[in-house]
């Protein structure tokens, strides 16, 4: 930059020089045309360039002295006049003023340069046709700048050659400048068309204004323009300012700067404004740095598709960064936005340009993260609309071009808290974390029916389900790696309560392990450990799960959408292997197969005495009562069963339950497809040592069926009944081996009796239905 400076002020000088030359030369003893030779030795002598000149030249007089020159082409040296020129320009006008000449000064009014055109090339190699001709005038050209601005030393009769320039130009004017540049590297074309620069009062002491205009585009081919093709970008920029220039300390001021620039991204997309205001911006050449102070970046978004109207967003900043370091320091970041979007910070840019490392801090406030998934492309409708309404961090950050890092994190989301460390790569493939949280509620953030999660943009596009039924997205899943810590105080799923929750993941392309869960669970224990292969078209799951000593009463309650007191007590003990395929709940519980082992030990069935309504039964077909206070619940040493999943159909045969001097054998199953249960267990009464009581033996052989039925979701109290005509045909059978062909008007009277108190337990009017039907049996 210094040199670019340097050698674009000795241009202007020796362009004076040359022109007031000129204007002696030419007006005492040539035709104007007679002085083109000498103009164009002075430009290839200077710059290496050759120079045509097609047009007139003319000159002006008083009140200020000028030379013009039109349709003017140049070309570089290792160019022939057949090829495009380097540059060319419609008309050139260099002017002095007049007074200043007789003080031996030269003082350039104005400078005009009116439709020059520039084509720059580089080649694959990277190399620019340009570069020649910067290294041209870059020999000498400290010494030529200093000799253009030194200080007036000669007298009003000096030699035109001997005069020295007051840099103080009135006015400088470059209009509809058009300048290509073709990049064979990136096979880009890019363009400044409608190119307008003016300033006023241009010097090197004291500030000056300085306007631009111009519309960039680009091509992603170079042949685009021959094949009249539409520009991939259009860029609109408009920069307002005023700069200094401090040539004595090699820097470039520019002041109270505003540059807005309205940009469409492809030719059907809607304009996207920019802009930049800032206080003070600062180069400086020597040392290759640059500053900017109280800078503010806002944006102006517009996506018709996602939001309405325009998203505006600012970014207030500091910057200060020296390139020959490779350093830049991001200070008093504090980006806003809609939503109460306010996020600050500050961030230190190492190895710039070779492999840019950053470090900061950040902090956002709380805000709604819910509308900015909407506007990335992210369509959430959760189980809880409030769900991702109030979002809140703070962390330092640290990260390259593939990696970001959140090593001390500090996380509010909705009614949780987290503490620990996140880092992930930015294309999504790799992702870790180490967390500890108070509580989560993970049934909140569970996709509705209708949740769309389709996102547009990077790493959103593929960390969330590609469609509204998938559970996961598997197409992340299949390329990520992963490794996980998660310890939460209270976490919530599937509306059960897991309490001092640690979740350890291990994940490498594809196959993503469940290495280990473990949490206080209803009064007892709970782990699991499994794994999920999202390599294969159809995902395959994995878990085996370990419950001990968990309060049955309180998990069944828990279960149940009725407030509801639960059927049963105890404490469970529960173990298996369980595998599924699919991502949709659908089609892991159709797909879910495995076995459970369980076990329920010190339970009860509530509310109803089991074992008081055998003896009673037995006593009252004896003819005999019972006098024992009976406890209200059916208490059982042991419950032990095995269960068979096929298919979302988990089945037993072979349910035990252990009671005093009663033995309890059934079967039943559990459809999880519509959550109905269907199960029947046989009673039966055992002369043994801890017998509930003592009973004809021929009356062991009676059951007591009981049933328990129904869905999932009904009540507790009406899942379990005793099974009417199960019993009765157990009477009957039991009647029949007894007394053969002959029913004793006596026997008859028992049974009636018994039956008739029957009634209130087994339903009004079944003592009679069953009495009817021994006597039909007999008869």
């Amino acid at each position: 930059m210094k040199q670019l400076l340097r050698i674009l002020l000795a241009a202007v000088g020796i362009l004076a020089i040359v022109g007031v030359a000129a204007v002696v030369y030419v007006t005492t003893f040539l035709d104007p045309e007679d002085f083109k030779p000498r103009l164009t030795s002075v430009v290839e002598e200077h710059t290496g360039l050759h120079l045509a000149l097609d047009g007139p030249i003319t000159w002006s007089f008083y009140p200020r002295i000028g030379v013009s020159v039109e349709q003017a082409r140049a070309w570089l040296p290792e160019q022939s006049e057949e090829d495009t020129s380097f540059a060319s320009i419609q008309r050139a006008e260099v002017s002095v003023a007049f007074a200043p000449l007789l003080r031996g000064e030269i003082a350039v009014d104005g400078l005009t340069l009116d439709g020059m055109r520039l084509n720059l090339e580089r080649d694959e190699a990277g190399e620019g046709n340009w570069e020649p001709l910067v290294e041209r005038l870059a020999e000498g050209s400290d010494e030529k700048a200093q000799t253009v601005l030194a200080p007036a030393s000669a007298g009003p009769n000096a030699d035109a050659g001997n005069l020295s320039v007051v840099l103080n130009i009135a006015s400088v004017e470059v209009k509809d400048a058009d300048i290509r540049f073709r990049d064979a590297q990136s096979q880009a074309l890019w363009r400044l068309q409608s190119l307008n620069v003016s300033g006023s009062n241009v010097n090197p002491v004291s500030p000056f204004p300085l306007k631009a205009m111009f519309t960039l585009t680009k091509h992603n081919r170079l042949d685009a323009e021959v094949l009249e093709r539409t520009p991939d970008l259009t860029t609109d920029i408009d920069l307002d300012t005023r700069m200094r220039l401090k040539l004595a300390e090699d820097s470039v001021v520019l002041e109270n700067t505003r540059l807005s620039t309205n940009t469409r991204l492809h030719p059907d997309s809607e304009p996207q404004r920019l802009g930049l205001r800032a206080a003070e911006i600062v180069a400086r050449m020597e040392e290759k740095q640059l500053s900017i102070t109280e800078g503010v970046l806002e944006a102006g978004l517009q996506d018709s598709e996602k939001w309405q109207g325009s998203l505006a967003l600012a970014l207030a900043f500091g910057l200060e960064s020296d390139w020959q370091a490779q350093t830049a320091q991001l200070k008093e970041l504090q980006l806003t936005g809609p939503d109460g979007l306010r996020v600050s910070g500050h961030l230190n840019v190492e190895q710039m340009f070779d492999a840019p490392q950053y470090r900061g801090q950040i902090t956002a406030a709380p805000f709604t993260l819910r509308p900015w998934l909407t506007r990335a492309g992210v369509e959430l409708n959760t189980t809880s609309e409030a769900a991702l309404s109030d979002i809140a961090m703070t962390s330092p950050i640290e990260g390259d071009e593939q990696h970001v890092s959140l090593p001390r994190l500090s996380l509010v989301v909705d009614d949780s808290t987290f503490t620990g460390q996140v880092a992930a790569a930015l294309d999504g493939s790799q992702l870790t974390f180490d967390l500890e949280g108070d509580n989560l509620n993970v049934d909140h953030y569970l996709p509705g029916p209708a949740t769309s999660q389709q996102a547009s943009l990077g790493l959103l596009r593929r960390a969330f389900a590609q469609s509204a039924e998938t559970l996961l997205p598997q197409a992340w899943l299949s390329e990520l790696s992963m490794e996980g810590d998660l310890r939460v105080d209270t976490l919530l799923l599937g509306g059960l309560t897991f309490n001092d929750t640690r979740l350890q993941l291990q994940g490498e392309e594809g196959l993503q392990q469940l290495t280990a869960f473990d949490a206080r669970f209803y009064g007892g224990e709970l782990s699991a450990s499994g794994q999920l292969d999202a390599r294969e078209r159809v995902m395959e799951w994995e878990l085996a799960p370990t419950i001990n000593n968990v309060q049955m009463a309180s998990l069944i309650e828990a279960l149940s959408d009725e407030d509801e007191p639960s059927p049963l007590r105890g404490r469970l003990h529960l173990d298996g292997e369980l595998t599924s395929r699919g991502n949709t709940r659908e089609a892991l519980v159709s797909n879910l197969n495995g076995q459970l082992n369980g076990r329920l030990n010190e339970g009860a069935i509530l509310d109803i005495n089991i074992s008081q309504q055998m003896c009673e039964l037995a006593a009252q077909v004896e003819g005999e009562g019972t006098v024992r206070d009976w406890h209200n619940d059916t208490r059982f040493e042991r419950f032990d069963a095995t269960f068979q999943i096929r298919n979302g159909v988990m089945s037993s045969d072979n349910l035990n339950i252990t009671l005093p001097g009663i033995e309890v054998n059934g079967k039943g199953e559990l459809n999880f497809n519509s959550l109905n249960f269907d199960t029947r267990a046989d009673a039966r009464l055992a002369n043994t040592a801890d017998a509930a009581c003592e009973v004809n033996p021929r009356l062991e052989e009676l059951p007591l069926p009981v049933r328990c039925e129904g869905h999932i979701g009904d009540a507790t109290s009406e899942w379990c009944r005793i099974d009417r005509d199960a019993f009765q045909t157990a009477v009957v059978n039991l009647l029949r081996n007894e007394a053969g062909n002959r029913v004793t008007t006596e026997l008859e009277e028992r049974v009636g009796g018994s039956l008739d108190q029957l009634d209130e337990r087994l339903g009004e009017g079944a003592g009679q239905n069953l009495r009817e039907g021994i006597r039909r049996l007999f008869n």
